[in-house]
């Protein structure tokens, strides 16, 4: 069932939208410009305590539409890299950008919370997004990549003051 905006998690369909047999890998170039195609995007938000780790999507970033975009998630596209990378591309691809991204150094507590999806953006509309929540021991959190620029922990209500600032997807989750 199509929707727009946060929809809570389902674990039915959670299972079938990760089942690996359910699908497939096609050429980046054609999914970014066809909304017949909907790449998965694990979308983490870290945690600490009443605060969540936030950016500025930094000028290096590879997503340039949404470019000097605030964001409180860590994620991006799983790719055939991932898929020969274990039984689980998804999980795997999930780790792998989380790495890429972030240093935590730190253990944590992970939990699907639901989906995120806008199709009013041609962005937003070849991407599905699933959404994690991190929960982190302490509030530190170290920057691998320029594209995460202005980085830190910020409570829900001072995320809310630069709620304009925030791509619609970081606006769902705070919803």
């Amino acid at each position: 069932m199509p929707f727009t905006g946060f929809r809570s998690f389902d674990a039915d369909d959670l299972h079938l939208l990760l089942d690996p047999s359910e699908y497939s890998f096609e050429p980046r170039s054609t999914c970014e410009n066809d909304p017949n195609f909907k790449q998965l995007i694990p979308y983490l938000v870290l945690k600490h305590n009443d605060a969540l780790f936030h950016y500025r999507r930094g000028a290096s970033g590879t997503e340039t539409r949404l470019r000097a975009k605030r964001s409180v998630g860590i994620g991006g596209h799983i790719s055939t890299v991932d898929a020969a990378g274990g039984e689980d591309p998804y999980r795997t691809g999930m780790h792998r950008e989380l790495q890429e991204e972030v240093r935590l150094n730190q253990p944590y507590q992970e939990r699907v919370l639901g989906f995120i999806y806008d199709p009013r953006t041609f962005v937003g509309s070849v991407h599905l997004g699933v959404v994690h929540l991190l929960e982190l021991q302490s509030p530190t959190v170290e920057s691998n990549e320029d594209a995460l620029a202005d980085s830190g922990f910020a409570s829900f209500t001072e995320l809310r003051l630069k709620y304009d600032e925030l791509e619609t997807w970081s606006q769902f989750v705070l919803d």
